[in-house]
């Protein structure tokens, strides 16, 4: 299952950041009011394409799951998402000093790394137990998919590059970047998923009687 998860998740979150990927180039030169109508609507796109990707996997290990009501809620954090990375840029220009700027910067940042976690624990809730943990381990995902694509991505990028390069290089970024949010979700959810044969969850019910063979005359 792991596998499988990885590789559509890999897959739909790929294809999914090449949308919000052309929009921000198309709206690179553009007015403020463009980009911040531009991208939120491309994250709803990238959101919807992860979401069907992983919904492939989740119908056959939790049945429960509607595919839809996934999909929804996976498209509509990934809006509020990149909503929210616009608005971190914007208080770095507005606040004049660093230490005014952390604190607010540190809360729309969490908010963006929970945003998805959150909406995916909506759909899981009574589903798996201990749902809750789905939040965590899907923030630490993004966090760490983050990490990798700015690790690869920026000592890459550089000044006088043609688009050609750079849309390349972004795309082997998010291509890491999806494939490290896929691990670490795959891996969470195997462990939500988990069923350990201890001796707690062994089959506790008393032994028959013994009985006795029947005597042969």
């Amino acid at each position: 299952m792991w596998w499988s998860w990885w590789c559509w998740t890999t897959l739909g979150e790929t294809v999914g950041f090449c949308v919000p990927a052309a929009a921000g180039a198309a709206a690179g030169d553009a007015s403020t009011a463009l980009a911040w109508s531009l991208l939120p609507a491309a994250g709803l796109a990238e959101g919807a394409l992860l979401g069907a990707a992983q919904a492939r996997v989740l119908r056959r290990v939790l049945p429960a799951v509607r595919p839809r009501r996934w999909i929804a809620a996976t498209a509509g954090a990934a809006c509020v998402a990149w909503l929210l990375g616009l608005l971190l840029p914007l208080l770095a220009v507005r606040v004049p000093s660093a230490p005014a700027v952390a604190v607010p910067a540190a809360v729309v940042g969490a908010a963006l790394l929970l945003s998805l976690g959150c909406a995916q624990w909506w759909v899981l809730r009574g589903q798996v137990p201990r749902a809750h943990r789905w939040i965590v381990a899907t923030a630490a995902a993004w966090l760490a998919g983050l990490a990798v694509f700015c690790a690869v991505a920026m000592p890459l990028w550089h000044p006088g590059q043609s688009a050609v390069l750079i849309a390349g290089i972004g795309a082997l970024a998010g291509l890491l970047m999806a494939a490290t949010v896929a691990a670490v979700t795959g891996a969470a959810l195997l462990r939500l998923l988990d069923r350990p044969a201890d001796a707690s969850a062994v089959d506790q019910r008393p032994a028959p009687p013994h009985t006795s063979p029947p005597r042969t005359s």
